[in-house]
């Protein structure tokens, strides 16, 4: 009697401590740290890269990480390979496009694009002897997000409806990246439920009752539903935003105007809490890391009960 007692507590014990292992096993997949994105941001927002021009050397590398790191992620490539090219004049310039199919026979036909520009406007007016616009907030912030997505997703591979990670080019030079792949999309027919594009999610607000707002707030039901999915008030309206009209000013316009569709930005920057828009000094360290790792790790899920909700339950207006 005695054996068995013992035998049934060192399962006891096997078992718990197995179930504990995989939760922090668990923990330790899914979650992005505050190391990973600063990483991110750090090689984007480079020197070396000098501000991500279209044509560039430097936007080109920065194709070639995304590339690498979707890659590495088990996301593919959406066209035969990553890239999706167009013109801005006679410069090449390159959207990268990455896709995760979707688990269900039937939702995986439809789509959400999570995207973000990571173009810059390269070298400026030299201010102390700097003269490029590193970018880091506007926008390898919102590319560390889109980046922070498709490894969450890609290690899950839980998503019924597909996916699709994009980081812009010619994003400012009048949204010509994401004019392009929408049209493209849309001439293919495909289904879109909607877009989420990341913009300066860099900073943090100091007096508001929300981590983000969205562009285009009454234009669709996307905050209550994302609140709702959060389990808390997570993204709220922006007088600023809807004031100079940020809702067209971002690449979630292109798809808005293509699909007619939730398309939506989410950012933490309205330029109230940000001094240093198209400016020399939007470096690396100018950033909040803890903060936009906390935003992204509440978004990914939200995201994900986007892609598994048996029904479209984001709608306009």
């Amino acid at each position: 009697m005695k054996k068995i007692i013992l035998l049934v507590s060192v399962f006891t014990v096997l078992v718990s401590c197995k179930t504990k292992v995989s939760e922090s096993l668990k923990t330790e997949e899914y979650t992005v740290t505050t190391q990973e994105v600063k990483a991110i941001v750090s090689y984007l927002a480079s020197d070396d890269l000098k501000g991500r021009d279209v044509g560039s050397q430097g936007i080109a590398d920065a194709a070639t990480f995304v590339e690498t790191k979707l890659k590495s992620y088990g996301v593919k490539p959406y066209f035969e390979t990553y890239r999706d090219d167009f013109k801005v004049g006679d410069l090449d310039a390159f959207n990268v496009v990455g896709y995760l199919e979707g688990t269900d026979a039937d939702l995986k036909n439809e789509f959400i694009v999570i995207g973000a520009h990571y173009d810059h406007i390269g070298q400026i007016t030299t201010v102390e002897n700097d003269s490029i616009a590193n970018g880091a907030n506007d926008n390898a912030a919102g590319t560390s997000g889109v980046l922070a997505m498709a490894k969450y997703f890609g290690a899950k591979k839980s998503n019924k409806r597909s996916l699709l990670f994009v980081t812009f080019s010619a994003e400012e030079k009048g949204l010509i990246g994401s004019k392009h792949l929408a049209k493209r999309l849309k001439e293919a027919d495909l289904n879109l439920y909607t877009m989420i594009n990341l913009e300066m999610i860099g900073v943090s607000f100091k007096d508001r009752d929300y981590q983000a707002f969205i562009t285009g707030y009454d234009k669709s039901n996307l905050a209550e539903v994302m609140n709702t999915y959060a389990g808390e008030k997570f993204v709220g309206f922006s007088d600023v935003a809807a004031k100079y009209s940020l809702f067209k000013r971002s690449d979630n316009y292109a798809f808005y105007e293509a699909f007619n569709v939730p398309s939506h930005t989410v950012s933490s920057c309205d330029l109230t809490n940000f001094d240093f828009y198209h400016h020399v000094n939007d470096e690396v360290d100018q950033l909040d890391y803890p903060f936009m790792t906390s935003l992204i790790n509440t978004l990914a899920p939200v995201i994900e009960k986007m892609a598994n909700a048996e029904t479209q339950e984001i709608k306009l207006n």
